[in-house]
């Protein structure tokens, strides 16, 4: 059940990158108090509406495996609070919204999932697993290593060629166990399995940014489908 009240997505409002542009110059816990009500109507009511009308079109288009929580905390859209105790960034506030459609058997940010950044100039849909735990990275390096074929067919479909792109950290050199001939061997050596697809700003004001991301979303399918079952869950 959403967690505020309203009407469903109809575009997030014209102002939001906007907002997330000013907070980014005002990264400080007096200005977020003084303007959290524009947060609240700008980014987070917005999102969770958006999150809320995205579960029947994911579940219909990609999979019933996958879920979008739209709760204000615990849910598929991310804390605008930063986790400062390990950085050296010490500023409090995010200064874009995430927005994760994960697995059902995931219980956090290092499960396979479906994902949308909002933030200006650079707004983009993500899909696979980043920083896999060592045990599914393995089964994923194994995957890929005893089924070239399947791998090459899930990123080299002509929709995911045209708008979808693998990004993420590398090992320097092989893993441990694994052929440096490999034809495969630089996916061999991700240590995250993260497709990305950019767009412009304007995309997110529109009604239908609902459908354009599950359209898009199907373009990295078969990727998904190869992680979800070199992990060992279902699509």
């Amino acid at each position: 059940m959403l967690e505020t009240s309203g009407g469903f997505f109809q575009g997030f409002p014209k102002s939001s990158l906007k907002f997330l542009g000013e907070l980014k110059q005002n990264n400080n816990r007096p200005w977020f108090q003084e303007n959290k009500s524009r947060y609240e109507e700008l980014v987070r009511s917005p999102s969770l509406h958006f999150i809320e009308d995205m579960g029947p079109r994911i579940s219909k288009r990609l999979s019933t495996h996958f879920v979008a929580v739209p709760k204000k905390v615990g849910g598929s859209l991310m804390r605008v609070y930063r986790d400062t105790r390990f950085s050296k960034d010490k500023t409090p506030y995010k200064t874009n919204v995430g927005i994760q459609f994960r697995h059902v058997q995931g219980k956090d940010v290092h499960a396979p999932g479906f994902y949308v950044h909002l933030e200006p100039g650079n707004c983009f849909l993500g899909a696979g697993i980043w920083r896999p735990e060592s045990r599914s990275l393995l089964k994923i390096r194994e995957f890929i290593a005893d089924n070239p074929n399947a791998w090459k067919s899930a990123i080299n479909t002509r929709g995911f060629r045209r708008n979808w792109c693998l990004i993420g950290d590398s090992l320097i050199r092989p893993p441990k166990g694994f052929d440096k001939e490999h034809p495969l061997i630089e996916d061999l050596k991700r240590k995250s399995f993260i497709a990305r697809f950019g767009f412009p700003d304007h995309r997110i004001y529109q009604p239908d940014f609902r459908d354009f991301s599950v359209k898009h979303y199907t373009q990295a399918a078969k990727l998904m489908d190869c992680l979800c079952y070199a992990i060992e869950v279902n699509y």
